[in-house]
């Protein structure tokens, strides 16, 4: 998330042309959206960083919701 969040900056301080960004190339800055690209379409699906967090979020929800049932068989 950072890296668009960095990529939108970059891209309005260019299309603005604010002090340095004014001498940077637009290809560093498409070549950012490139490496974002990749990171999201295949490096984070390769390491499975995109399911991870998905997983504890339902590993999360299936310890209340036993905790919930114990609870109320008592």
């Amino acid at each position: 998330m950072i890296l668009i969040i960095i990529l939108v900056v970059a891209y309005a301080l260019k299309f603005a042309e604010v002090s340095f960004m004014e001498q940077v190339s637009w290809w560093w800055i498409n070549g950012l959206a490139f490496i974002a690209f990749l990171w999201f379409e295949y490096i984070e699906r390769a390491l499975g960083l995109d399911k991870k967090s998905e997983d504890l979020l339902h590993e999360k929800m299936k310890k209340e919701r036993l905790k919930r049932e114990f609870k109320n068989k008592r």
